[in-house]
């Protein structure tokens, strides 16, 4: 790993030994982007970036008709200087002037990498695992600086990327746009991969050929969505699950962003990703500093495999904090589609006692706890104890529920307030809304203005309190609704365009407030389930509930397209009930099992309700998952079939050590002129050879992987089979 300055041709290199990145200074004040991909020897600009006097290009040189920024690889882009694809920054003085003139200045280079104020990010723990580059561009009429950060990891395919401006004038401005990274190249032969969806059906893959237009990925809801990820792949077209390249972007954001993909008239292609202009204005006092979200850029030359592998381990070790990063994740039981509103004392005692006699480690006390909570038109804001539903209190409850050995969850949505609360009587301006409107209300509550102090003041000694008495040990932490009504009565006239950006760091100081205080707490983030997945979540909660749909077939998809960025240990996933209260569907135990364990594994049924026979197969399933879960939370992630073409597929776990080996197969329908399936296993050692322990049968490691595994006709819609192989 090293990054190096050329002084002969003005060159930046940072590589590790699977990663090149050339960065050039061309005529001693334009940065300009020369190689991202596969490590190469030496850069000597073999693959130019040919400049021709053409029509329509403003010439920044007079003297070089032949130079324009419209046509030049560049590495953040400007507006206003004849560059007409999309701006990396946008500002504006109090005048309305939008002219700039930012020129290279300076470089520093240093060992490991700084932290983002306010922001989620990656981390070292060593300053001998990763390096900086920080690039200072400056603009000496206006006295303003841009500093462009790009770090490097020696043991990661990957370069963060993230950008600051400071206000070095005695004016105020208005930062109108800053992305965390762009992306020029020369080479247009990708096709495009995003990840979209809706409430229930989150992440799901789509990939089509770039074309001469732009390609928007967005959110302007408040929180990342379900309907859209901060995620963009840009996939060779010959490229596979196993082979060929990838250049992938992941934004650490949970707010509204952006991503472009652009395809400009001479056929250069650029990426960026970052904020969401649409809903952003900043503004910028002297001396004062605006920083933008960090982003993960990943190169594979090993298919879409290979870029998962990345984000998984460099999220599970450099993202993911705290003392859960590398603890074993409990075996819950949600009580949720148990018992919806309908909770009680009793009920909950009765459902922790069966969870306990199954093997169950943490029950968790979902929504309808706390005072006057019946339904979901009240309460939230409110966060004590419904003393009808509960008359002994939250410490009793909790100490009955250590009594029998297990461990006390609860569920929260401190974001949200209910009209009909007591906190929405006591403090009305604390809501989101416009002082003309009654504002829009979504599930019967409002959001409340995370721009406030007082309002983050109030959440944290509140849910403080409740972790306290409880003697809590999981939260799940949930955001049912999206932002509207974008007033703020706490902000002056001039910040209203920061609310959106405001509420997401308001939410994050929160987060890091709580997370010092009880360290042995674990976090995991759920936004009416997938609708807040997304890196920056996890630097706070570890771990994510993928979804509100539980049905097991239905998450075969939402799970395969969120596999392609996190890993498994942050995917909270349940056995629920049949039929199943999403979808109406009626799969087998032994299935919705084997989905469920591919993640955090937890039961949300009303357990005292099931037969004998099926507390016994829940107690075999979670003795099993013990026993192997080590393998899922912290092994390798292989996907070995495609769920969004297939009727019939699986994916497979290696255990870090490499001994072993967990395979899943699924038939969604059963099919006539039955078709024998093959899967063809991953990550093995080719020359080793693996025990089948059902069958008992010996396989090499290469007959696996190349020849295959069959998979035996079963006549039966939604079956599933597991395979567990150890190395000998």
């Amino acid at each position: 790993m090293k990054i190096e300055y050329r002084d002969d041709d003005a060159t930046f290199i940072l590589e590790n030994d699977s990663i090149s990145y050339v960065i050039q200074i061309v005529k001693d004040r334009y940065v300009k982007h020369c190689y991202f991909g596969k490590k190469i020897r030496d850069f000597k600009g073999s693959c130019k970036n040919w400049m021709y006097d053409r029509g329509f290009c403003s010439n920044p040189d007079e003297n070089d008709r032949t130079f324009s920024l419209d046509t030049m690889l560049r590495e953040f882009p400007d507006i206003n200087q004849g560059d007409y694809r999309h701006s990396a920054y946008q500002i504006e003085s109090e005048d309305g002037d939008s002219v700039t003139r930012f020129y290279y200045k300076s470089y520093n280079i240093y060992k490991g990498k700084k932290a983002i104020a306010g922001l989620p990010s990656v981390y070292v723990e060593s300053e001998d695992e990763a390096m900086t580059l920080e690039l200072t561009l400056f603009d000496t009429v206006r006295l303003l600086e841009i500093n462009l950060f790009y770090t490097i990891y020696r043991d990661y395919s990957v370069i963060t990327r993230s950008s600051e401006l400071v206000n070095k004038s005695d004016e105020s401005i208005k930062l109108k746009r800053l992305m965390s990274f762009n992306l020029d190249m020369q080479d247009n032969r990708w096709d495009v991969m995003t990840l979209s969806g809706s409430h229930t059906n989150e992440k799901n893959i789509y990939r089509r050929k770039l074309g001469s237009d732009t390609l928007l990925v967005e959110s302007s809801r408040g929180t990342s969505s379900p309907q859209s990820t901060p995620f963009i792949a840009l996939v060779r077209p010959e490229t596979t699950e196993k082979s060929g390249e990838v250049i992938a972007s992941n934004l650490i954001y949970s707010g509204n962003f952006a991503g472009f993909v652009q395809k400009s008239q001479y056929g250069t292609v650029r990426v960026q990703m970052g904020i969401n202009p649409e809903t952003f204005c900043w503004h910028l006092n002297p001396s004062k500093t605006f920083a933008s979200p960090e982003s993960v850029l990943v190169y594979s030359e090993n298919g879409l495999q290979g870029m998962s592998q990345t984000f998984h381990s460099f999220y599970r070790k450099r993202l993911c904090r705290g003392e859960y990063r590398d603890l074993a994740r409990p075996v819950l039981l949600n009580t949720w589609e148990a018992m919806y509103f309908e909770v009680s004392e009793e009920k909950f005692l009765n459902l922790a006692k069966e969870a306990s006699e199954l093997g169950v480690e943490t029950i968790v006390l979902d929504d309808g706890w706390f005072k006057g909570r019946l339904d979901d038109t009240s309460s939230l804001g409110d966060w004590v104890m419904d003393v009808k539903k509960f008359p002994k209190g939250l410490k009793y409850l909790s100490e009955q529920v250590e009594h029998f050995g297990l461990k006390l969850g609860i569920w929260l949505e401190p974001e949200m307030i209910s009209k009909k609360s007591d906190l929405y009587q006591q403090h009305p301006d604390w809501v989101i809304r416009s002082n003309r409107y009654e504002p829009i209300v979504s599930r019967a509550q409002y959001v409340l203005d995370l721009t406030n102090p007082d309002v983050c003041s109030y959440l944290i000694e509140a849910i403080s309190l409740v972790l306290t008495e409880g003697n809590i040990a999981y939260v799940k932490w949930d955001m049912n609704r999206h932002l509207t009504d974008l007033y703020s009565t706490f902000l002056s006239a001039e910040q209203q365009g920061e609310l959106s950006h405001r509420y997401v760091l308001g939410l994050y100081s929160i987060l890091e407030t709580l997370n010092q205080r009880f360290p042995h707490i674990l976090f995991e983030n759920c936004s009416s389930g997938g609708g807040r997945y997304d890196a920056g979540m996890l630097y706070y909660m570890p771990q994510t509930w993928a979804s509100d749909n539980t049905d097991a077939i239905s998450r075969l998809k939402i799970q395969q397209g969120t596999s392609l960025i996190f890993p498994a240990i942050t995917m909270g996933s349940h056995v629920s009930g049949v039929p199943n209260h999403q979808v109406g569907r009626v799969t087998p135990l032994k299935t919705r099992f084997h989905v469920a364990m591919s993640g955090n594994l937890g039961y949300e049924l009303d357990i005292t309700k099931l037969s004998d026979i099926e507390k016994n197969e829940i107690a075999e399933q979670i003795i099993f998952y013990k026993s192997i879960r080590d393998v899922v939370q912290f092994g390798h992630y292989y996907r070995l079939s495609d769920f969004t073409k297939q009727n019939q597929g699986g994916w497979q776990f290696v255990s870090e050590d490499g001994k072993d080996v967990l395979v899943t197969y699924v038939q969604i329908l059963s099919q006539p002129a039955y078709e024998i399936p093959i899967l063809y296993l991953n990550g093995l050692d080719p020359k080793a050879n693996y025990r089948e322990k059902g069958s008992g049968e010996i396989y090499g490691g290469d007959e696996l992987m190349y020849s295959g595994l069959t998979i035996p006709r079963t006549k039966e819609d939604f079956h599933s089979t597991l395979y567990q192989f150890e190395k000998i």
